[in-house]
């Protein structure tokens, strides 16, 4: 993907093609930190606290419920066999 380097004010920018900006869920006031490497300048997303809408914290809270189930079951199992 291209993009060019644009004006704004006395400084330079990039603009973000919409295809990006939707796939990582950019914002306006999001932070994005600029690396510079041997092969060219990494561009990441800053990591953010949001918060999460009604329907991904219930996948959140089921995930996580699933996963306590999922050790409760090895922990009954985990002592089996051994003798004190």
């Amino acid at each position: 993907m291209k993009t060019k380097v644009v004006r704004i004010g006395n400084s330079r920018g990039v603009r973000i093609p919409a295809a990006l900006l939707e796939a990582y869920q950019l914002e306006d006031g999001d932070e994005l930190e600029l690396d510079r490497r041997r092969e060219g300048i990494l561009l990441s997303v800053v990591k953010r606290e949001r918060a999460l809408s009604y329907e991904d914290s219930y996948r959140e809270m089921h995930a996580e419920a699933a996963d306590r189930a999922e050790w409760a079951a090895w922990d009954s199992t985990a002592g089996d066999g051994c003798a004190d």
